[in-house]
C-alpha cells in the first residue's frame, strides 16, 4: 500500500501528513504549532533544517529549506550573483541568502486555494525536492564562498544532476 493511500479518504491538515511523513522517514521533528512543523533531514553535505508552515489566510503550505554559512563578507557579492545562476535552474522553489542569520535557505510555497488538499506524494516530493536542490548546489556555494572561484566555475560542479553512486 502506498503511502498516500491511507489519506484518500480523509481530510487531514497539511502539516498532520509532514508529521506522519517525518515519522515515517524517522526524520527528527518538533510540532512547533498546529499550522507549523521543524524537521532534521540528513543530506549527503548538511543536515538541513527544514519548516513547513500552513497558512489559511492565503491557502498556502510555505515550507523553508536551511542550512547555515559563514562565508566571508568580500564574496557575499560573489554569491549573489551565483545565486542569480542557480536560481535560473530551479524551476519550482528558489534560494535566497539571510545574512544576519548566515542561512543560506530554499523557499517554496504549495497554494492550495479553493479548499483543495495537499497529497503526501505531493509533500514528500516537495521536501525530496527542497533537499535535491539544497544537495545539487551546496558546493558551488561553498566553492564561491571558500575558494575564489567564479560564480560560472562553481556552476560546473552542479550544472549536471548526478545518477547513482561511484
Amino acid at each position: 500500500m502506498a503511502l498516500s493511500e491511507q489519506y484518500l479518504e480523509e481530510d487531514l491538515h497539511p502539516i498532520d501528513i509532514v508529521e506522519t511523513l517525518a515519522e515515517h522517514h524517522e526524520w527528527e521533528f518538533d510540532r512547533v504549532a498546529d499550522d507549523q512543523i521543524a524537521m532534521a533531514v540528513e543530506g549527503r553535505w548538511r543536515t538541513y533544517s527544514i519548516t513547513l508552515a500552513w497558512s489559511g489566510y492565503d491557502e498556502t503550505l510555505r515550507m523553508v529549506c536551511s542550512f547555515e554559512m559563514e562565508p566571508p563578507d568580500e564574496t557575499e557579492s560573489v554569491l549573489f550573483e551565483l545565486l542569480n545562476a542557480v536560481n535560473d535552474q530551479c524551476w519550482s522553489g528558489a534560494f535566497t541568502w539571510w545574512s544576519e542569520q548566515k542561512l543560506m535557505v530554499y523557499r517554496y510555497g504549495l497554494v492550495l486555494s479553493g479548499g483543495q488538499m495537499a497529497s503526501p506524494d505531493q509533500i514528500a516530493t516537495l521536501i525530496r525536492g527542497a533537499v535535491l536542490n539544497a544537495e545539487r548546489f551546496y558546493p558551488a556555494f561553498q566553492l564561491v564562498s571558500w575558494s575564489g572561484s567564479t560564480p560560472k566555475e562553481a556552476l560546473q560542479v552542479a550544472i549536471a544532476e548526478a545518477y547513482g553512486r561511484a
